[in-house]
């Protein structure tokens, strides 16, 4: 698929959440400067989940960040919920991260002096929240951690890690979520149980949200599964086209 043809979001799931539109982006610096992203677009709806797939190097974690925003592109434009990225400065970027877009990671990026409820309620406070503890518990609790809100940490099992990055993601009741293989470091049964608990809050608050993985069996949760190739957008196909294509296998 030539890269410079936005896949379009399912029927009657619009508006667009986020608009990606001939993004490239290079990263490094002279003779090892890399042509990451191609002429990348890309529309993604609201409230529609999206696996980003495709082999190391193929640009899927580069385009997430571009997404969120944690990367600026050399040329092209980025729409997130109806705000052009290329209008905002530093500061206007993370201000907007804090109140619109959630972000998971492979590694848990915690605080490690921090307990669980302070680690959650960091962007609550930094978004001026009334009240971020409180917020903070009711989130921790939604992840099933309500019994460990004072627990630093090195006390908590990786899954439990995982469990209290996903809540601090959430905790600003974000339109957008965006995870960078957010199973990357955990056993698979754990594993299962962090993806299960992201689908569920996907579907309970109507998120948006744009998942890379290598795993193509999760990806294969999402409404549309997008492949990247060498920078590029390789194929796009949804749920319905993945069911038809198995019923006449």
């Amino acid at each position: 698929m030539d890269s410079r043809i936005e896949p379009s979001p399912l029927p009657g799931t619009t508006p667009d959440a986020i608009t990606i539109s001939s993004v490239n982006l290079s990263l490094g610096e002279g003779a090892a400067r890399v042509h990451i992203l191609k002429d990348v677009s890309l529309r993604v709806a609201s409230g529609e989940a999206i696996g980003l797939i495709g082999p190391s190097g193929s640009g899927k974690s580069t385009l997430l960040m571009v997404m969120a925003g944690l990367e600026r592109p050399d040329s092209g434009e980025v729409v997130v919920n109806g705000t052009a990225f290329n209008a905002l400065n530093e500061d206007g970027l993370a201000r907007f991260r804090g109140r619109h877009v959630g972000i998971v990671f492979q590694s848990f990026h915690l605080i490690p002096t921090m307990t669980a409820l302070e680690n959650v309620s960091v962007p609550l406070e930094l978004a001026g929240h009334p009240d971020p503890a409180g917020r903070a518990a009711e989130e921790l609790d939604a992840v099933g951690l309500g019994h460990r809100l004072h627990h630093y940490p090195t006390q908590l099992s990786g899954g439990e890690q995982q469990r209290v990055a996903l809540a601090r993601a959430l905790a600003p009741d974000p339109a957008i979520l965006v995870a960078d293989e957010p199973t990357g470091n955990l056993d698979e049964a754990t594993g299962q149980q962090i993806v299960d608990l992201l689908f569920a809050q996907h579907a309970e608050r109507n998120m948006t949200l744009v998942l890379v993985t290598h795993d193509s069996g999760l990806a294969q949760r999402c409404d549309r599964v997008v492949r990247l190739r060498s920078g590029r957008i390789d194929s796009t196909t949804t749920a319905r086209q993945r069911t038809n294509s198995a019923a006449l296998g």
